[in-house]
């Protein structure tokens, strides 16, 4: 990766929640301190589920998962931070690494904290932040006017919501904003588009941060349809709708897969689909093609 146009920069940051930040940061580890996660915090389902109804914390999940990601392999540190208790007792379900950062944060002044911590402990370069470091969860308001409350809930609505906010309005994590202002460049998703990408960009310092930055911003679309109320929408509505919600546009160009490589005005395509999972983007491919989009000359993408 030493000729990855990537390393032209000092200071990138990719956003988003779940399994795809995961895999670019993983994808993108090459650039060690000068990449940085910024993870959605409103997960409400699974493991995570569980412990904010139980403890009122922020969701771990997705911060678990993109350390998970990053942990050089194998080590004991991994092994610990994936391990799901099995049985019938009251930590079946539970994630090791869930239940570790939420009792590192209590054991810290704050969330980040617990998150350096670890980050520490599994020797990752890369930076990671949570959105906020305040409980909130995601809400759409649907065009009959009633709202639905939590990101399970919202993933199972039929229609696209209207509007999305967080409830309670909490404050962005102050590192999180200064790493937008000092980016140059900034990567969202892959992932669920309401529940993933949308959620950090709704925290109103976060959207200021992204209307002061000068970061190029690239969108990395799914590889398959996601099981959402947005799932049905063309990639130009859905860029159109995050514009509308946020009332900021932001997004200058798009990743998207196809089997050969070639670009549409502001959209670039590149076979990115691991052999091994039609839902997983092969991590090679992605720096790659990153790479290609960053690069001056780009007319001359080929496979």
């Amino acid at each position: 990766m030493k000729q990855n146009g990537l390393n032209q920069y000092n200071h990138v940051v990719a956003i988003g929640g779940g399994h795809g930040l995961g895999q670019v940061l993983s994808a993108l580890s090459f650039l060690g301190p000068k990449l940085t996660g910024i993870v959605a915090t409103t997960d409400n389902g699974g493991s995570t589920g569980r412990l904010r109804a139980e403890q009122d914390c922020i969701a771990w999940g997705d911060l678990r998962n993109c350390l998970t990601q990053l942990a050089k392999r194998p080590s004991v540190g991994s092994l610990m931070f994936e391990y799901r208790f099995g049985g019938d007792s009251e930590l079946s379900g539970h994630n090791l690494g869930n239940l570790m950062l939420m009792a590192l944060d209590e054991l810290c002044v704050r969330p980040l904290d617990a998150v350096n911590l670890v980050r520490n402990f599994l020797n990752i370069d890369t930076r990671l932040i949570p959105m906020s470091e305040e409980p909130t969860h995601l809400v759409a308001l649907q065009a009959s006017g009633e709202s639905v409350f939590g990101e399970t809930d919202v993933d199972k609505m039929q229609d696209t919501p209207i509007a999305l906010s967080l409830d309670p309005q909490v404050q962005a994590t102050c590192e999180a904003c200064e790493a937008i202002r000092d980016a140059e460049l900034i990567i969202l998703g892959p992932g669920s588009f309401l529940t993933s990408i949308m959620p950090p960009l709704l925290l109103p310092k976060i959207a200021h941060a992204l209307a002061q930055s000068k970061a190029e911003v690239i969108l990395i679309d799914n590889l398959t349809n996601e099981p959402s109320p947005i799932a049905n929408c063309s990639l130009s509505h859905k860029i159109n709708w995050c514009h509308q919600v946020l009332g900021l546009k932001i997004i200058d160009k798009v990743l998207c897969n196809a089997d050969s490589a070639y670009q549409e005005d502001n959209i670039c395509y590149y076979p990115l689909r691991s052999s091994h999972h039609i839902g997983l983007h092969d991590k090679r491919a992605l720096a790659d093609a990153l790479s290609l989009m960053v690069s001056q000359d780009h007319s001359t993408v080929s496979t």
